[in-house]
C-alpha cells in the first residue's frame, strides 16, 4: 500500500476543497471552489444540495485529472463538512424536499424563544441554576453525572442554528411535506450524510458522532438521539434518522469517478482540526484562527459540563472509543482584519496587519474590543458592541492595528481560563491552525498573554489534513497514533517572554475595555 494516496473531500460553509496526500501526508495537489450561497429574506440563509454534491464531484474529478491518479490509486477517501447545516430528501428519488438550511441562518428565531421561555425550560433553568451555584464548591458536585446534566440545564436553550430547527421550518412549510414524512419518505441529514448518501447512490444513510453531537438534537452524555431537544420540534415526525457510525470507520464506496473508491472517514470540521493537530491527549488544545475563533479542548473519555457556557460534544468515535471535546467560539478574529481592511481602509492586505503591528513597541493603552455582533464565549453578552477605547492624539494606525490583532489572543485567553476552571485540566501549550495562525504577531501575543508554548503545523488548513488521517487509519495506511504524532510536522513554536507583571496588566485592561463594551446596544 506504499504507493497509495488519501484523497479529502472538505466542504465548508463558503467552499469545497478536493485534497489529495501521500502516506507521508504532502499535498500532491488541491482544488478549491466556492458554494453559492442563497438568501431568500434578512436572516435567511440556503444552499443548494445538488450544487453541494456537483461541487464535490467537479473539485475531485479535476484534482484527479490534473495529477493523473486514478481512482485504484486511492486508498480511501475521507469527507470534512461544515456543521448542523441540514437538509430533507425523498428517499427514492434523492430530489431534495428543499434547499439546506445552514447553520448561519436565523428563521426560527422566534420559534427558539418560545419554546425557550416555556414552563419546562423556565423550570429546568431554575433548577440547574440553583446546582450551578453550589458546583463550584466541589468538584464532585462537577463532575458527576447528575450533576453533569444539572449544570447545562441552566443555560439550555435551543437556538435557530439547530438541525432540529430546520426540519420543524421543512415540515411546517413545504407542501405535502409532513405527509411524506409520516409516511416514511423522507431522509434527514446533514452536509456528509447528503454527500455519502449521494457518493454511495443511496446505499449508506449514514452520519458520524462528531457531526450529529452539532446538530443540537444528539445527548452527548447520554449517548443518544436527545428527546428533551427534539420533542419541543415535534421530531422525528416520520423522519428517517441517519445511522450513527465511528468516525473513522466503513461508510460503502463510491463509483463516481469509475473504479471503486472506499469511503473510510466523516466528520465534522473543528474535529478534524483537533485530530489532525494530533490533541489525543487529554488536555490538549487547538485553536483554530479563521474568520472567527474556534477553541477546542480534548476533555478524555468524559464529557464535561460547563460552568462559562461552552459546548460539550462528541470529538471522535473510533476503535470502540469516544473521545469528548469541550468548544468555545470567538466570532470576530480574522472578520476583525477584515475590518480593518474593508472598512477602515487602513491596510490593503490582511498580511500587511503583521508587519504594522510589529511596528510599533505597544499600543499606548489602547484596546480594540470586536464586539460587532455582541460577545460569544465566555461573556455571552449579544449587546455587546464594537469599541476602540484608550484613543489619544499620539495613537498611529500601527496601534489601531496592533490592538485588534491582540484582542484576538485576548478572547482566546478570556475562553482557555473558563475551561481550565470548568475541567480542572491545566493546558500547557496550544496547537494553533487555520489562516490567520500565518500572522506570526498574533501568535506570539498569544504565547506571551496566556504564558504557555504555542505551536504553528506546518499545514494550517488542519481540517483536511485530521480527515485524512481518520481515512488513512481505517484504510489501514497508518497506525494510530504513533504514525500520526510522527508525521504532523511543526512550522514554528512560538514561546512566552512577557514578564507577569506586564500580561496582568495588559488583560486587567482589557477586561475593563470588555466592561465599556458590555450592553451597549
Amino acid at each position: 500500500m506504499d504507493d497509495k494516496y488519501i484523497l479529502v473531500n472538505d466542504v465548508g460553509t463558503t467552499g469545497t476543497r478536493a485534497v489529495i496526500f501521500d502516506r507521508e501526508t504532502n499535498v500532491i495537489a488541491e482544488v478549491y471552489q466556492e458554494i453559492p450561497q442563497i438568501f431568500p429574506e434578512p436572516g435567511w440563509t440556503e444552499q443548494d444540495p445538488v450544487s453541494l454534491f456537483e461541487g464535490c464531484l467537479e473539485v475531485t474529478r479535476k484534482v484527479m485529472d490534473d495529477t493523473g491518479i486514478a481512482p485504484g490509486d486511492i486508498a480511501a477517501l475521507g469527507v470534512a463538512t461544515q456543521r448542523a447545516t441540514s437538509m430533507i430528501w425523498d428517499a427514492e428519488t434523492g430530489e431534495p424536499v428543499y434547499n439546506a438550511i445552514t447553520w448561519q441562518d436565523t428563521r426560527m428565531s422566534d420559534a427558539c424563544t418560545r419554546i425557550n421561555q416555556s414552563l419546562l425550560f423556565k423550570a429546568l433553568h431554575v433548577l440547574g441554576g440553583a446546582y450551578q451555584r453550589i458546583a463550584p464548591m466541589s468538584e464532585g458536585l462537577r463532575r458527576n453525572a447528575v450533576g453533569k446534566m444539572l449544570i447545562t440545564a441552566a443555560h439550555f436553550t435551543v437556538t435557530p442554528a439547530q438541525s432540529s430547527a430546520h426540519a420543524r421550518w421543512v415540515l411546517d412549510n413545504v407542501p405535502g411535506a409532513q405527509e411524506r414524512a409520516a409516511a416514511g419518505k423522507l431522509l434527514l441529514g446533514t452536509v456528509d450524510t447528503w454527500i455519502v448518501w449521494n457518493y454511495t447512490r443511496g446505499a449508506v444513510h449514514a452520519t458520524d458522532y462528531s457531526n450529529v453531537s452539532a446538530t443540537g438534537m444528539y445527548d452527548p452524555f447520554g449517548m443518544r438521539w436527545s428527546p428533551l431537544l427534539l420533542k419541543p420540534f415535534k421530531l422525528p415526525g416520520g423522519l428517517v434518522f441517519p445511522e450513527i457510525r465511528e468516525t473513522s470507520g466503513d461508510f460503502g464506496v463510491t463509483e463516481a469517478f469509475g473504479d471503486p473508491i472506499p469511503i473510510r472517514c466523516v466528520v465534522a470540521d473543528q474535529q478534524a482540526a483537533l485530530f489532525g493537530e494530533a490533541c489525543f491527549e487529554r488536555g490538549s488544545v487547538k485553536c483554530t484562527n479563521g474568520t472567527g475563533t474556534f477553541i477546542d479542548m480534548n476533555t478524555g473519555n468524559e464529557p464535561m459540563a460547563s460552568i462559562h457556557r461552552m459546548t460539550p460534544m462528541i470529538a471522535w468515535q473510533m476503535q470502540g472509543e469516544t473521545t469528548y471535546m469541550m468548544e468555545g467560539i470567538i466570532s470576530s478574529a480574522g472578520s476583525s482584519v477584515q475590518w480593518l481592511r474593508d472598512n477602515l481602509q487602513i491596510i490593503k492586505e490582511a498580511s500587511e496587519s503583521e508587519e504594522l503591528a510589529q511596528a510599533c513597541e505597544d499600543c499606548g493603552g489602547v484596546y480594540v474590543v470586536p464586539a460587532f455582533t455582541g460577545l460569544t464565549a465566555p461573556y455571552w453578552d449579544p449587546f455587546a458592541r464594537g469599541t476602540v477605547i484608550g484613543l489619544t492624539r499620539a495613537t498611529s494606525k500601527e496601534q489601531v492595528v496592533r490592538a485588534t490583532l491582540e484582542s484576538i489572543a485576548y478572547q482566546c485567553k478570556d475562553v482557555i481560563e473558563a475551561m481550565q476552571k470548568d475541567t480542572g485540566i491545566e493546558v500547557g501549550k496550544i496547537k494553533a491552525d487555520g489562516g490567520a495562525s500565518a500572522n506570526g504577531f498574533l501568535l506570539q501575543f498569544l504565547a506571551d498573554i496566556l504564558d504557555v508554548e504555542v505551536e504553528r503545523p506546518e499545514m494550517l488548513e488542519a481540517t483536511a489534513l485530521g480527515a485524512a488521517f481518520f481515512a488513512g487509519i481505517a484504510s489501514g495506511l497508518w497506525h494510530y497514533p504513533d504514525d500520526i504524532t510522527r508525521i504532523r510536522r511543526v512550522d514554528r513554536v512560538f514561546k512566552p517572554s512577557m514578564d507577569v507583571g506586564m500580561r496582568e496588566k495588559l488583560h486587567a485592561g482589557w477586561k475593563k475595555a470588555v466592561g465599556r463594551a458590555s450592553r451597549w446596544a
